[in-house]
């Protein structure tokens, strides 16, 4: 496998997005020192124009700044409902764009090989289960900006593989071995889906993925410590795995699993520290990495996006915690939970259409969030 790259949110109080050309945003200084690097490699020139092949003919939707200036939810949430039908789902970047290879459709992300590079278009898919649940209007644009918010912010942390941005959709990035492998870190006893700590733990579960879990523990609350419950990148589902497994199956050499996994646990501690300042708890979330032609380990994929990780409201927690009640969340959990009770989407071969109402309220909690979090 050698993809590199996928896409993230809540930073310190810094303006994310700009009525700029993306590449000359000033939050984003490393843009052009990644393009700079390559000055005789002329990137293909994507826009969102040339991307959905559903919707080639229709205008593109309002941009983010202009729905967030406007102040007024109602007016925001008018405009979601208006790009429910107008969301970008699928792409088709072969036929208009020279020089790319091959496709490989993700859940989230459509991956183009350029030779050289990756294109990854982050689109509006929306996955849990390990499969498509809706299309988020929005949502690609949101994840692929904030994503290289925090890719740039945590190069003190480890490196990673973003190269170019040409679209709001759109990430170059440089090729890589990906481990297969995923880095879940978890701070809270909590989730949904049959490998969530939670249900695992209320399955009478206490050693996971190489953890010892204590007696005793009840649903939302915090771990004495962060943990890593690492699982396999299967086709059709994760699987939770020890690190000695991953070690003894060959995914990964000791060297570079115990590399990985401190650069999982140091993003983070990272990333609590930055969301608590802006009033948020990052619960759990997952990370990616590979390794690059010159043997470094790159971050790749996403980092502390709402779509791979978990997010609950800080100030309010521990009141309904001691209550019993589930905590405030910004988060894609309150779809996981309407799919639960309304179908198997585990096993059902055909799932039931999310209804408008909610996928406008997680298109709304996408674009809020981002305001809320994020001084502009």
């Amino acid at each position: 496998m050698a993809q590199c790259m996928r896409a993230t949110l809540n930073p310190p109080k810094t303006p994310l997005y700009s009525a700029k050309n993306l590449t000359q945003n000033p939050l984003f200084p490393s843009i052009t020192s990644f393009e700079a690097k390559r000055k005789s490699r002329k990137y293909p020139k994507i826009s969102l124009s040339v991307m959905s092949s559903q919707n080639q003919s229709q205008q593109r939707n309002p941009s983010i700044d202009a729905l967030l200036n406007s102040g007024r939810k109602e007016e925001v949430f008018a405009t979601i409902k208006d790009s429910v039908h107008n969301c970008l789902s699928e792409t088709n970047l072969l036929s208009t764009v020279p020089g790319l290879k091959s496709k490989t459709r993700g859940k989230v992300r459509d991956i183009y090989d350029s030779g050289d590079y990756l294109v990854l278009v982050t689109t509006d898919r929306q996955s849990a289960f390990d499969r498509i649940l809706a299309s988020i209007p929005f949502k690609g644009q949101v994840l692929n900006e904030t994503s290289l918010w925090w890719f740039n912010r945590t190069q003190h942390i480890t490196p990673n593989a973003v190269v170019s941005v040409p679209d709001k959709n759109v990430t170059i990035a440089k090729k890589c071995s990906v481990f297969p492998v995923e880095f879940v870190v978890r701070g809270f006893v909590t989730g949904s889906t049959d490998t969530s700590l939670w249900t695992v733990y209320n399955n009478g579960v206490r050693s996971y993925c190489g953890n010892l879990l204590p007696n005793g523990l009840v649903k939302n609350q915090k771990l004495t410590a962060n943990i890593l419950t690492p699982t396999t990148k299967a086709e059709d589902h994760d699987v939770p795995v020890t690190p000695d497994e991953i070690i003894e199956k060959g995914l990964m050499t000791r060297a570079d699993f115990d590399e990985a996994r401190e650069k999982a646990l140091s993003l983070f501690e990272y990333g609590q520290h930055v969301a608590l300042e802006h009033g948020l708890i990052l619960v759990d979330t997952k990370y990616e990495f590979g390794k690059s032609s010159d043997g470094s380990i790159l971050l790749i994929d996403e980092v502390h996006s709402p779509d791979s990780s978990r997010y609950w409201i800080a100030n309010s927690y521990e009141e309904r915690f001691q209550k019993g009640l589930e905590p405030e969340n910004i988060d894609k959990e309150f779809l996981r939970l309407w799919f639960r009770d309304n179908c198997n989407p585990y096993e059902d071969k055909v799932l039931p259409d999310a209804p408008e109402e909610l996928v406008c309220e997680l298109a709304w909690r996408r674009v809020n969030s981002d305001d809320s979090c994020i001084e502009r």
